[in-house]
């Protein structure tokens, strides 16, 4: 009995799931304008270093440019993912994890 209502519960997931992933713009899709306009920063936040590190004359201008650049970066990521929020948008995080050593 706990076997056919556990695989119940799977399937029903099974079938809710292709519905949870439609509602909300995949990152690539071309309707979604809010990845466009992160994709947009970041093309000019690369823009932008490869300029200031054309201009860069001492290692410290390098290292300012880069700092700049991980900034705008870290802003846009932060600005996408605040828009996503708001329109109700589910963002989620992944996280690469090593294996525990054996002990």
């Amino acid at each position: 009995m706990q076997v056919t209502m556990i695989a119940l519960t799977l399937g029903g997931m099974a079938l809710a799931a292709p519905a949870i992933a439609h509602d909300s713009p995949a990152p690539g899709d071309p309707d979604n304008a809010y990845w466009r306009d992160y994709q947009t920063d970041l093309s000019e936040a690369r823009r932008e270093l490869a300029s200031d590190l054309r201009r860069a004359r001492k290692p410290s201008d390098r290292e300012e440019a880069w700092t700049e650049y991980r900034r705008e970066l870290a802003d846009a990521r932060s600005d996408y993912r605040k828009e996503m929020i708001e329109k109700g948008y589910a963002v989620g995080t992944v996280q690469v994890l090593e294996d525990a050593p054996d002990n």
